[in-house]
């Protein structure tokens, strides 16, 4: 049986990690007055490297194919209002990714080089310097990215672009962007002052709306945790 608490801790970490990353007020058109085509050299890529490139203040992933194919999971919110698959695999734009990431809706997908790095500059097995896992074979990587291929359900934090190339090429689904804000937020959370800001923030909760439950208890609850774990 799930636990509430953790579903609820985990809802606020997934949408802290969303507003935390994506510039909201930004939102661009892929190939709408951008100029973001780009010729890539498609024939230094081997079928099963990882291909990364930068995606707003994020890290987007994929392997590649072979024939200038990358398969890789991208939310899109698109998915769920329509069966359309002429409207569907369009490229996804910012737009789509978003309301998709907030829905949990993505597919593990094949785009063509150019449309998955958006005009952006490609890192090629990069991760390998970062997880401390041996690399399966070029072939395997493709053909576990290959069975995959489909709907999915999407998650900032337990099932990202990230998670799926990790486990089609290391074999554990693991997500370093993800394990380092983790990291960041526990030196928040051991920062006392985090726990004087949440005591004054508590208190001016009160004096504005007033002694009641809902902000009383926050008020206590929350420097309270802070300063066990700290």
């Amino acid at each position: 049986m799930k636990n509430p608490m953790l579903e609820v801790v985990s809802l606020l970490l997934e949408k802290l990690v969303l507003f935390s990353n994506f510039r909201f007020f930004s939102l661009d058109i892929p190939g709408e007055e951008k100029g973001w085509k780009k010729f890539y050299e498609v024939n230094c890529f081997l079928r099963g490297d990882v291909l990364e490139v930068p995606r707003t203040h994020l890290t987007h992933y994929g392997i590649y194919l072979g024939d200038n194919r990358v398969a890789h999971l991208m939310p899109d919110i698109l998915l769920a209002l329509t069966n359309d698959k002429k409207r569907t695999q369009k490229v996804v734009s910012n737009k789509r990714l978003i309301l998709g990431v907030i829905g949990k809706v993505a597919s593990i997908r094949v785009d063509t080089v150019e449309d998955f790095a958006y005009g952006a500059d490609i890192l090629v097995n990069h991760l390998d310097h970062y997880v401390k896992k041996k690399a399966l074979l070029n072939e395997e990587v493709a053909r576990r990215a290959e069975k995959l291929l489909g709907l999915t359900s999407y998650s900032l934090l337990w099932n990202n672009c990230e998670h799926f190339v990790t486990y089609c090429r290391y074999g554990s689904a693991i997500s370093p962007q993800v394990d380092k804000f983790f990291e960041m937020l526990k030196i928040i959370i051991r920062d006392q002052r985090s726990v004087l800001a949440s005591a004054i923030l508590g208190l001016v909760s009160i004096v504005c709306m007033g002694l009641a439950s809902y902000t009383t208890f926050p008020a206590i609850i929350i420097p309270f945790c802070l300063w066990m774990v700290a």
